[in-house]
């Protein structure tokens, strides 16, 4: 299955890795940067508010295009709009193991200050299409925090927990108490949560220097031990012990003495576990140090 922003008619990006796919979507203007499938197959996209033109910052995918999801008016932020009441700048949209869809708002438009009230957490009920639940993570925020992606473990606590990346430069793990809607950061300004100085990356051939993306690719082991993540402005892997993220009890330094380095890698935002445990970052490889 593939997306594309290409005209209908010319290779997907990415097509060249297999070319047994399906393009469920043609897009143009507006970027995509979160896709997520429910468990009969719906279909929802994210498109941050980064200076171009979006009409909406989520959609779900509907008969080959992309329609405002949950509706129209919650995505009409212009500016001048409630942040509170309307969906800012989607990241990332994942479906959790419940079948619930969350949208990561990272309130910051155009990857500028956060927004009085935009960063958020949303809960939508599949089953109605409506938003049942916002938490707002803002004691584990900083001004420059930019919520950048999120997994799911409901099996721990009352009601399961949430894990964000924060990609400011100097990055952060946030944990999300799902009973609680409490939520704290880890490991800020730690080597593997923030951008290695000086990192250029390339970019389809283009060098670009000065990059500095923290904390961006995350994703959960299948038995919710172990949490991987890596910096967009780094190319090396870790995880950590997700024990240790939800004691409040230890510090930072008690934590960080749980980080394992996995090695080099790819430059890659993206993360993904299967079910047999093996963490996969796009167009990547890991070995274990």
């Amino acid at each position: 299955m593939a997306m594309t922003d290409a005209p209908l008619g010319s290779a997907p990006l990415g097509s060249w890795v297999d070319d047994d796919y399906e393009v469920v979507a043609a897009l143009s203007g507006s970027m995509p940067t979160g896709v997520t499938v429910a468990d009969d197959g719906r279909v929802f996209v994210s498109f941050p508010r980064w200076g171009d033109d979006v009409p909406f910052t989520v959609a779900e995918i509907v008969d080959g295009e992309a329609r405002p999801y949950p509706d129209v008016d919650v995505n009409r932020w212009t500016g001048t709009e409630d942040p509170h009441d309307q969906l800012v700048s989607v990241q990332s949209v994942v479906v959790d193991p419940a079948g619930r869809l969350w949208l990561l708002d990272t309130g910051a438009p155009s990857f500028g200050p956060v927004i009085p009230g935009g960063a958020k957490l949303v809960e939508v009920d599949l089953a109605t299409d409506r938003i049942v639940r916002v938490i707002r993570p803002t004691a584990a925020m900083t001004p420059t925090t930019y919520l950048n992606d999120v997994r799911f473990d409901l099996s721990r606590g009352s009601a399961g927990f949430a894990y964000v990346t924060d990609s400011q430069a100097v990055g952060a793990l946030i944990v999300v108490d799902l009973g609680t809607g409490e939520s704290w950061s880890r490991l800020r300004g730690h080597s593997s949560t923030q951008a290695v100085d000086q990192f250029r990356a390339v970019v389809q051939g283009v060098v670009r220097p000065g990059y500095s993306v923290g904390a961006d690719g995350i994703a959960l082991s299948p038995d919710g031990t172990r949490l991987y993540y890596c910096p967009l402005s780094s190319r090396r892997l870790y995880s950590v012990c997700t024990d240790v993220l939800r004691d409040r009890g230890l510090d930072d330094s008690a934590v960080a003495e749980h980080v394992s380095d996995l090695g080099d890698k790819g430059a890659s935002d993206g993360l993904e576990t299967d079910a047999d445990g093996a963490c996969t970052p796009p167009r990547g490889s890991t070995r274990r140090s």
